[in-house]
């Protein structure tokens, strides 16, 4: 049975868009048969990583840092695939950045050579077998999320392991009606094509391009966006 291990990188949580998103996702594996759990950085006692490549050259595969990240290596190891879920926020917040660095302990510098790169790969006893991505935004264009998709196909490139897809919203707050409160019907099938991709990310291996489109399709044009944000920001500073 494919198990998903998914780090849920906004401080919304839960509550956030990108936890609707990424429990939609979720929910789409699971109906496919996998099992998954989600582990949220800001609920950890999460330390930076040093950089002193302790795990790979003093006590290869070890992280010496005595904190949450000690209990997350055994249930990494075991988990098929990574999910990878945030906002962008110039790019990550940083915690999530934080955990993301923590996972050096599971690669080797055992290198390769591939298509003008050196890369690395998980060490034996590694279950991941793809990495996958889901992010959300609040700008119009959704190449606005490219930053955080070159993060996550970089650690699979790393890796070396298939990178499955990334279910990208842009101006995520668009699937919410005007008292942010309910999904719009627009959003309601952004959220169906999530959870499709759930599925396809199971049972094909990865995730449809059809699929993803329909996840980053517009809501509302960029004119009107622009000008919610500027409505929003001229009220903001007379209020300030």
């Amino acid at each position: 049975m494919t198990h998903i291990f998914a780090v849920n990188g906004s401080p919304n949580m839960d509550a956030g868009h990108t936890g609707r998103l990424l429990s939609a996702v979720l929910a789409g594996a699971q109906e496919a048969g996998a099992t998954s759990e989600i582990v949220y950085p800001d609920k950890m006692d999460l330390q930076p990583c040093t950089g002193e490549m302790h795990c790979w050259f003093r006590q290869p595969g070890s992280c010496y840092i005595a904190d949450d990240m000690q209990a997350l290596y055994p249930r990494l190891r075991a988990a098929d695939i990574l999910l990878l879920a945030a906002p962008v926020y110039a790019p990550l917040p940083g915690r999530m950045q934080d955990l993301l660095n923590r996972l050096v302990p599971l690669l080797t510098p055992q290198l390769a050579w591939r298509s003008g790169r050196t890369r690395a790969r998980f060490r034996d006893g590694v279950a991941i077998s793809r990495i996958a991505l889901v992010a959300t935004g609040g700008w119009w264009e959704v190449e606005n999320l490219d930053v955080v998709l070159h993060i996550a196909e970089e650690m699979a490139a790393n890796a070396s392991v298939p990178f499955a897809g990334a279910v990208l919203r842009p101006h995520a707050m668009a699937m919410l009606d005007a008292t942010r409160q309910q999904t719009t019907p627009a959003g309601q099938k952004v959220l169906a094509a999530a959870q499709q991709a759930g599925r396809e990310l199971v049972e094909l291996g990865e995730m449809q391009a059809e699929t993803l489109a329909a996840v980053s399709a517009p809501l509302v044009s960029e004119p009107e966006l622009r000008r919610w944000y500027t409505v929003t920001a001229q009220r903001l500073e007379r209020r300030g």
